[in-house]
């Protein structure tokens, strides 16, 4: 008699509708379905956060490798080097794995690319000893060549590469055929910067507390720093480090390095350029070469000349004469560097038609600066002036004296110091405008313990480079690409978490009951103890 009443009451009104939805059986259903998800979600937390601490743990303890073949002008020369990941998940670098150099570079093999290929495998050999043999797979090395071979044509440089590409691909290492390249001047004073900066601790800082770097190549010559001016884009570059960016000025003066400028020099004399050269007659026909000591015989068939030049040797060597004067070498270096002046459009051209920002902050200057103020013997305050004066002095002795004095030196090796003295003030001083006395300015080839090598500057931003991309990586993708043992480990874990997650999730758990009040017409929902 109330089943009527029953089906009434139960749709009767909006009262009722909504009691309906409030003991709608799907509520169940969901209420299961959230805390399915919640443990899931938990579950991967956990796995994500013991797979971290794992990994972590791991790196930390596990010593990585990389190696860096410096193709330079006059030699090859292979870096290892080696990294951990700190406890801050910084890279902690090893500079001191060891390295090579093999004679000469790879632009003599511009005749002959198959034999640069013999100087590359000895190299490969030496880093083989150095990285562990179960290493090698995961250790990269890339091959970067610089001044000697950015003479060379295209083609002559492809084929250079193509040989030491073959040898590196067979070597054990990891290795891509991209990674064998000539890098650009700008690249190499780049890479300089950074090493230099990291050693003194003010990679990562304030960008006006970073220190420049003037370095002085065989074949070029490198200006670095960072500029408050504007910078044309050709000359600027950026980088990251940390969460600090870096907006640099950087250029490479190719044929400017040191011993490119001395053979420009040589080439000068043997034409009989006088201007350029600075020769003074001393007779009829008779010219003097001011940056070689007194006394100093010319071995012309030594000299890298043009095939214009060699026509003329002949001619002029005969009444060439060493009359070593610092005045008068440092005159013609600076004609060197100032060479096409005149085609600048730019508001500062220090050298050449090249633009060059006002230099700021401390310099350190690197390479043969370093080498020839470590031959005369000087300190690191006012190294410019000291220089000049040792290099008046070194210009104006006799020959013989300084043969004496120096025995072990090759006579080519040390007449090169007079020239190398005048070029340096030249460089510095008449041409970038660095007084000196300025105290900002110090030479140096290494800081502490790291060398202040543009190799050693590579590794570090091609290091934190791939460990930001592992960072930002999929945590799938590195999981599975990892060893098998963690993999399996991994997965165990998992497991046991599922396991001890489900019955923690059944315990204490109240059921739903539903009930048909027969007496009012609706149903009722109550929550009982677990059965």
């Amino acid at each position: 008699m109330r089943r009527p009443h029953v089906r009434n009451r139960v749709g009767s009104n909006s009262t009722d509708q909504t009691d309906q939805h409030k003991m709608d059986p799907t509520i169940k259903l969901h209420t299961r379905s959230i805390k399915s998800k919640l443990i899931t979600i938990i579950t991967l937390i956990v796995l994500l956060s013991c797979y971290y601490l794992y990994k972590s743990k791991t790196k930390s303890f596990s010593k990585k490798y990389g190696i860096i073949i410096d193709g330079g002008s006059t030699g090859t020369r292979i870096h290892v080097f080696g990294y951990r990941i700190g406890s801050g998940g910084k890279a902690v670098f090893d500079f001191e794995e060891g390295a090579l150099k093999v004679n000469p570079g790879l632009s003599a093999y511009a005749e002959d690319p198959e034999g640069a290929g013999g100087s590359v495998e000895e190299l490969v050999e030496f880093g083989k000893g150095r990285v562990p043999r179960e290493l090698w797979g995961e250790t990269e090395v890339r091959l970067m060549a610089t001044a000697g071979v950015r003479l060379l044509d295209l083609e002559v440089q492809d084929q250079i590469l193509n040989v030491c590409r073959r040898v590196l691909r067979k070597s054990g290492f990891k290795f891509q055929d991209s990674w064998a390249s000539v890098i650009t001047g700008s690249d190499e004073g780049l890479y300089a910067w950074v090493v230099a900066n990291y050693a003194l601790g003010a990679l990562g800082g304030d960008p006006l507390e970073t220190s420049g770097i003037i370095e002085l190549g065989g074949a070029s010559a490198q200006v670095t720093f960072v500029s408050t001016e504007p910078v044309p884009p050709e000359f600027s570059r950026t980088i990251k480090f940390g969460n600090i960016s870096y907006n640099i000025y950087s250029h490479s003066f190719l044929h400017l390095g040191q011993i490119a400028a001395f053979e420009a020099l040589r080439e000068s004399l043997v034409s009989g350029d006088h201007h350029l050269a600075a020769a003074e007659s001393l007779e009829k026909g008779i010219f003097k070469d001011p940056c070689t000591p007194k006394g100093y015989s010319h071995v012309v068939e030594s000299w890298k000349l043009s095939p214009g030049s060699l026509t003329e040797k002949n001619r002029f060597v005969s009444t060439l004469h060493s009359r070593g004067n610092f005045s008068e070498c440092r005159s013609a270096a600076l004609t060197l560097l100032q060479k096409g002046k005149e085609r600048c459009s730019y508001q500062h051209c220090h050298i050449g038609s090249i633009f060059v920002p006002k230099l700021q902050g401390k310099f350190l200057a690197t390479e043969n600066f370093f080498h020839t103020s470590k031959f005369f013997g000087l300190d690191q305050r006012a190294f410019l002036l000291n220089l000049m004066i040792a290099g008046e002095q070194f210009c104006g002795e006799d020959w013989s004296g300084l043969k004496k004095k120096h025995q072990s030196f090759k006579d080519e090796d040390l007449a090169l110091y007079c020239f190398s003295a005048a070029y340096i003030v030249a460089l510095l001083h008449d041409s970038l405008g660095i007084a000196i006395d300025d105290q900002r300015i110090g030479f140096a080839n290494q800081v502490g313990n790291i060398p202040l090598d543009w190799a050693s500057g590579a590794f570090i931003l091609y290091t934190n480079a791939a460990l930001d991309m592992e960072e930002h990586s999929d945590w799938i993708v590195t999981v599975i690409s990892y060893d098998p043992l963690t993999l399996l480990s991994l997965i165990g874990i998992a497991m046991v978490l599922i396991f001890v997650a489900w019955p923690i999730s059944k315990w204490g758990k109240h059921q739903l009951k539903t009930f048909y009040d027969l007496e009012r017409g609706w149903y009722i929902v109550t929550r009982g103890g677990k059965s």
